[in-house]
């Protein structure tokens, strides 16, 4: 692919995740792309086999190593305690120690569920914790608790 294809996609990507509700998996998609971009346009990737593969390396690299340090300096501490004892919606089945997703406030949320039973799509849970982006529910919230 020519270096400006490259750039163009990533500055789209990077366009894209500040349209979509935070998740920052767009960002690092985005600078792989215009990482290799740069890289290109310096003749230093190689054929186009070798820059998809230097896409995905750096892409892969990036969300490993820098989206838990990027999403915690955005979640601070103080946030995460405000979110306990709040009510989320199940948009997934959860089994019993198992891993899921909920809305909340808007946004999709990645949800463990500490609870001893399966979970339905649809159902109201409290969260009982905040670790880094997962919420942990497990506590059914009291009939009087809306989303």
């Amino acid at each position: 692919m020519p270096w400006w294809s490259w750039l163009i996609l990533g500055f789209a990507l990077l366009a894209g995740e500040m349209l979509a509700p935070g998740g920052f998996y767009l960002l690092f998609v985005g600078l792989g792309a215009l990482i290799v971009g740069l890289l290109t346009l310096a003749n230093l990737a190689g054929p186009e086999w070798t820059q998809w593969l230097l896409f995905t390396a750096f892409t892969v690299l990036s969300l490993t190593l820098l989206r838990s340090r990027l999403v915690r300096s955005f979640l601070p501490a103080s946030q995460g305690a405000a979110i306990v004892g709040e009510t989320v919606e199940l948009t997934t089945e959860i089994p019993a120690d198992g891993v899921g997703q909920a809305r909340f406030r808007g946004s999709v949320w990645k949800v463990r569920n500490a609870g001893p039973r399966a979970l339905e799509a649809g159902a109201r849970c409290r969260v009982d914790e905040v670790k880094g982006i997962t919420l942990t529910v497990g506590t059914p919230p009291t009939s009087t608790e809306e989303i």
